[in-house]
C-alpha cells in the first residue's frame, strides 16, 4: 500500500461521543479507562442500557477498525519489517487484554434488568444482538485469549510465505497471482510451463506450511477442549453463529452437490476436452478458451477497470455507480499485483469511519473484472447498512454477506458489454463465469468436507490427512489427469487461504451461490423489483435473522437437494441447452 492510501485520515461522518478523538487505540493503558467507564455505567433501565449499548458499539468499532487498518498494511505489503510489527502487537498486546473486558461487558449486559424488555421475542430490534451476546458469553474461556493469539501469528506467518512466493517466467519476476493469467494462453507449452514452475514453487514451502497447519489443528483442538466441545468443528459451529443450520445440513449440501453439479462440471469439462482434441486433459487445460481464442483482457490499466466497473454499476442502479465514484475519489482501492503483496483479494470495512477498502491482486484477467464486481459488492453492502445504529450490525453474516458480492457478480455481468464491444466477447465472458460457478461449488463441498473431516478427527496423521483430500478429489473433481502430478495434487489444499486464516468459513460461499443465482433469476424476470429488494435487504446488515435477510431479499434460505438441483438445472439450460 502506498502513501496515498492514508486510510486513517478519511472522512469520519459519525463523530464519537464516547471515545476522545485522537486516542492512540494502540497503547492499552489509554484504552483500558475507556473499559472502567462502562463497567461503572449504570444499566438499570431500557433508556440506560440503550445508551450504554451504543457506547460499548463505538468502542468496540474503533478496536476493530485500528486491526483493520493494521492488518490492511501488513497484507498490502508483507515484507515490510515496520507494518509486519505494528500488526503483530495489536494481535499480541491489545486484542488479548481487550478480549477479557468485552466479556466482562457481555457479562454485564446478561444480568442486566433492563434485559429482557430490549430483547423480549424475536421480533425485537435487539433479537440478534441478545442471541449474540449470549452465545459470546456461553463460549468463552479466558484460557483461550493467548491460545487464539498465537493462531493469528500462525496464519499471519502462512501469509509472508504465501505472500513471497514468486518466480522467474518470460525474463522476469512474478507472482503466482501474475502467473494465473498464463493459463489462459492458447499456447499450450506456455500454459504447462506456467502451471508447473507455479506448482514446483508452492511445493518448496509445503513442509512449513504442513508445520503451521498441524500447529494450527492442534490449537484449535485446545480451544474447543477448553470451551466444553468434544471436537472443534461443533465448537466452530456455536462461535460462527450458525443458528439457523447444522452440519448435518452441510453434508446434505455436500451430496447434493456431488449428485446434481459434479455431472454437469463433467459434462462441460467432457465437451472442452472434445473442442480441444485433448487425450487426456490436463490441470493447465481448464481455463484455456477450448477454440484457442487469445484470453479475454478487459483492461490493462487498474484505472480502466475502476472506470468501466462505475459504468457497470450506474446501469445496475445510478446510486451504487455514485457510491463506487466516492470510493475511488477517497483512495479506497488497491488493486494491482506486486511483490511483497499478500495473495487473494477482500473487502474490508473500517468498522468506525463505516467505509470499505478493496483489496486485490490484479493483472488484466476476466476473472479480475469478477473479483471486482464481487468485492464491489461486499462494500456496496457495508454502504447500505453503514446508518445500522449498533457495530454489530453493521456486517451480516457470511451466509447473506456473500449473497451481496456474488449477486453483484451477476447483476453487473449482465452488463459486461462496458468492457467487451464484441458481442461474442461478452457472450463468451458471461459463458465462463457461470462455468467459474459450475467450478465453485464442488469446490467449496470439498473444501468444506475436509474441514468437517479434519476436526472430527484429531489427531490424525499427515498420511492420513492427504488420503482425505485425495479422496475428496475423487469424489468432486473434475475428469482431468493428474499424471506424474500427484505430489501437487496431494498438496492442492495448502493454497486455500481460509483454512489457515478462518476455519470452517467456506461454506458460506456454497449458501450464498445459490441464494445469489436466486437474485439473478429474479432480476431475469423482474430486474427493478428484484434489484430493489436485494438493496433493501443490504441495509438490514446482520439486523435480522438469516431466513429473514434471505426473505427481505426475495429468496428462500434453503441450500437442500432441491435448492441445489434447481440451480444446476438453470446452469445447464444456459450452458448446454
Amino acid at each position: 500500500m502506498s502513501e496515498e492510501h492514508d486510510l486513517r485520515s478519511l472522512p469520519q461522518d459519525h463523530p464519537r461521543e464516547f471515545i476522545p478523538p485522537g486516542l492512540d487505540l494502540g497503547d492499552w493503558e489509554k484504552v483500558e479507562p475507556l473499559f472502567d467507564v462502562l463497567e461503572r455505567e449504570k444499566i438499570g433501565t431500557r433508556q440506560e442500557l440503550e445508551r450504554w449499548l451504543r457506547a460499548w458499539s463505538e468502542l468496540e468499532a474503533a478496536l476493530d477498525e485500528e486491526g483493520s487498518i493494521r492488518y490492511a498494511r501488513m497484507t498490502c505489503q508483507t515484507d515490510d519489517p515496520e507494518r509486519e510489527r505494528a500488526y503483530l502487537h495489536f494481535i499480541e498486546e491489545i486484542e488479548p487484554r481487550a478480549k477479557p473486558r468485552l466479556q466482562r461487558l457481555r457479562e454485564r449486559y446478561t444480568k442486566s434488568p433492563a434485559r429482557g424488555e430490549l430483547a423480549e421475542a424475536p421480533a425485537s430490534f435487539y433479537y440478534v444482538l441478545d442471541r449474540n451476546i449470549a452465545n459470546q458469553v456461553a463460549l468463552f474461556r479466558q484460557e483461550n485469549v493467548p491460545l487464539e493469539m498465537e493462531e493469528a501469528k500462525l496464519a499471519q506467518r502462512y501469509q509472508k510465505i504465501v505472500g513471497a512466493m514468486t518466480v522467474q517466467f518470460q525474463g522476469q519476476e512474478q507472482t503466482l497471482q501474475q502467473m494465473a493469467r498464463y493459463l489462459e494462453e492458447p499456447d499450450r507449452a506456455v500454459r504447462r510451463e506456467a502451471w508447473e514452475l507455479s506448482e514446483e514453487r508452492r511445493l518448496k514451502d509445503r513442509e512449513e506450511i504442513e508445520e503451521i497447519y498441524d500447529e494450527l489443528l492442534a490449537l484449535r483442538e485446545r480451544i474447543a477442549r477448553n470451551a466444553g466441545f468434544s471436537n472443534y468443528r461443533d465448537y466452530a459451529f456455536r462461535k460462527r453463529e450458525r443458528f439457523d443450520y447444522t452440519p448435518e445440513d452441510c453434508l446434505r449440501f455436500h451430496q447434493a452437490v456431488e449428485e446434481q453439479v459434479v455431472p454437469l462440471l463433467r459434462d462441460l469439462q467432457k465437451r472442452r476436452q472434445a473442442e480441444m482434441g485433448l487425450e487426456p486433459l490436463r490441470p493447465w487445460d481448464l481455463l484455456v478458451d477450448p477454440q484457442a481464442r487469445p484470453p479475454l483482457r478487459p483492461f490493462t490499466k487498474a484505472q480502466e477497470l475502476v472506470e468501466g466497473c462505475e459504468e457497470i454499476f450506474r446501469r445496475v442502479g445510478e446510486e451504487l455507480g455514485q457510491e463506487f465514484q466516492r470510493l475511488r475519489e477517497l483512495r479506497l482501492l488497491d488493486l494491482v499485483s506486486r511483490k511483497g503483496k499478500a495473495p487473494g483479494a477482500y473487502s474490508l470495512t473500517l468498522a468506525e469511519k463505516r467505509l470499505p477498502f478493496i483489496f486485490a491482486n490484479f493483472v488484466g484477467r476476466d476473472d479480475d473484472l469478477r473479483t471486482m464486481l464481487h468485492e464491489s459488492g461486499h462494500a456496496f453492502h457495508a454502504l447500505a447498512a453503514r446508518e445500522q445504529p449498533l457495530h454489530l450490525y453493521r456486517g451480516s453474516p457470511l451466509e447473506f454477506a456473500e449473497v451481496a458480492s456474488m449477486g453483484m457478480e451477476l447483476l453487473g455481468g449482465e452488463h459486461i458489454a462496458v468492457f467487451y464491444k464484441k458481442k461474442e466477447q461478452a457472450a463468451r465472458s458471461k459463458r465462463e463465469h457461470l462455468e467459474g460457478i459450475i467450478r465453485l461449488l464442488p469446490w467449496v463441498a470439498t473444501i468444506d468436507a475436509f474441514q468437517h473431516w479434519l476436526y472430527t478427527h484429531p489427531g490424525h496423521s499427515r498420511a492420513e490427512r492427504r488420503e482425505q483430500w485425495l479422496a475428496l478429489r475423487r469424489r468432486f473433481g473434475g475428469i482431468e489427469s493428474w499424471q506424474g502430478y500427484e505430489e501437487a495434487l496431494a498438496h492442492q489444499w495448502k493454497r486455500q487461504l481460509h483454512l489457515f486464516e478462518v476455519p470452517f468459513y467456506y461454506i458460506e460461499y456454497g449458501i450464498a451461490q445459490l441464494g445469489a443465482l436466486g437474485v439473478w433469476q429474479n432480476a431475469r424476470r423482474d430486474s427493478q423489483g428484484a434489484i430493489a429488494a436485494y438493496r433493501r435487504a443490504l441495509a438490514l446488515g446482520g439486523s435480522r435473522p438469516l431466513p429473514q435477510l434471505f426473505g427481505t431479499a426475495g429468496l428462500r434460505f434453503d441450500f437442500s437437494s432441491s435448492t441445489v438441483a434447481g440451480a444446476a438445472r438453470a446452469l445447464r439450460t444456459e450452458l448446454l441447452g
